[in-house]
């Protein structure tokens, strides 16, 4: 096997993402409105877990805690993120070897110490080994509330597929380094986007596991009006953009969504699904009801062999934070395809907003 797939910290998916708001009772509605359930609560601290599929969101309601700090500085947003890995120990003392910057957590008595180092915008990175059904740290650290499931089935959503970060222009090569020195990531996308005004650079990388994705965004254009140039001024700083949740039956999960009122991007124009077919030949989705729930089809059918990617946005939900929704069918990236399209989409909405103008 070749350097470049080697694993050497034991990467096995993603654990569990942390989130803190500085205004109460804004991320529990929403993750209840996305299918998510309160599974358990921690017991000494004001920490919730959310669980939907294998789905981990931790609410951190500490005060004065790093979670509440970093709340205080962006807002309602995704504070964190936890790496599984097969030894926690030996992951951290080579991320530190490796000039990782250490974070220390503080904890109660009885209670885990989760290895952590710094990670985008200064959230802590855990690295996570005790994720075993029965020796997890929820196990130790959190109490079950009776009488719910510990797996809840919510609206189909089963992993988190992959999280987003935007970073200042010229700070992609050091996020993509870090990755690269840490964890053995490599590149699988290196994409321009050209909407009609403005541009963004995109790195997509992946994790020798192939359970990890993190792409990175920066902006192209040199007028500030851009998306990621928005989104850093309202976040006030680097962080994770959005969080993709894979589904096996999209369209199910959608309508769920839809039912209860998440709102999401609505879909480019007509002529987008019109060209389908061109673009994807004979791929065999039902166009009519991709177009009636607003969902974006990717992919390729070369050689009579559809590998297909189903996607759809919601709003921003969180700040300048949203989610985004997939389906994978035998197709490993992104939604290239489609992201000239959702790019335009999304400066039609800037200029209608008045943060972008339409001579710029």
């Amino acid at each position: 096997m070749s350097d470049l797939f080697e694993n050497p910290m034991g990467l096995m998916g993603f654990e569990f993402v942390e989130f803190a708001s500085p205004i109460p009772n804004v991320l529990e509605p929403l993750f209840e409105k996305m299918g998510f359930t309160l599974v358990a609560k921690h017991r000494s601290k004001d920490v919730l877990l959310y669980r939907q599929g294998d789905i981990n969101f931790i609410v951190n309601r500490e005060p004065k805690s790093l979670a509440g700090y970093f709340a205080a500085e962006h807002g309602p947003s995704a504070c964190g993120l936890a790496f599984r890995v097969k030894d926690a120990h030996k992951a951290y003392q080579r991320a530190l070897e490796l000039g990782a910057q250490p974070i220390e957590i503080p904890t109660g008595p009885m209670e885990l110490r989760l290895p952590a180092i710094k990670g985008i915008g200064g959230a802590p990175l855990y690295l996570i080994d005790r994720f075993e059904e029965g020796k997890s740290i929820y196990d130790i650290d959190f109490e079950w509330i009776e009488g719910v499931q510990r797996h809840p089935q919510g609206y189909g959503f089963k992993v988190v597929d992959h999280l987003t970060h935007n970073v200042y222009r010229g700070r992609m090569a050091f996020w993509g380094a870090y990755y690269e020195k840490l964890f053995n990531f490599r590149d699988i996308r290196y994409f321009d986007i050209k909407g009609e005004y403005t541009g963004l650079t995109s790195r997509a990388m992946t994790a020798p596991d192939g359970l990890i994705r993190i792409p990175l965004n920066e902006e192209a254009g040199r007028g500030g009006t851009g998306q990621i140039e928005e989104f850093l001024m309202q976040f006030n700083g680097e962080g994770i953009q959005h969080i993709a949740l894979l589904s096996d039956d999209l369209l199910a999960s959608v309508d769920c969504l839809r039912q209860v009122g998440v709102p999401l991007m609505n879909a480019p124009n007509d002529s987008y699904y019109e060209m389908l077919e061109e673009r994807l030949p004979q791929h065999g989705e039902p166009v009519d009801e991709l177009k009636l729930r607003g969902i974006l089809l990717d992919g390729s059918t070369k050689d009579g062999q559809p590998r297909l990617l189903l996607q759809i946005f919601s709003q921003t939900l969180l700040g300048p934070v949203f989610f985004e929704f997939i389906q994978r069918k035998q197709d490993q990236g992104f939604g290239e395809g489609n992201f000239k399209a959702l790019f335009e989409s999304l400066e039609r909405d800037q200029i209608r907003r008045g943060s972008l103008k339409a001579e710029a």
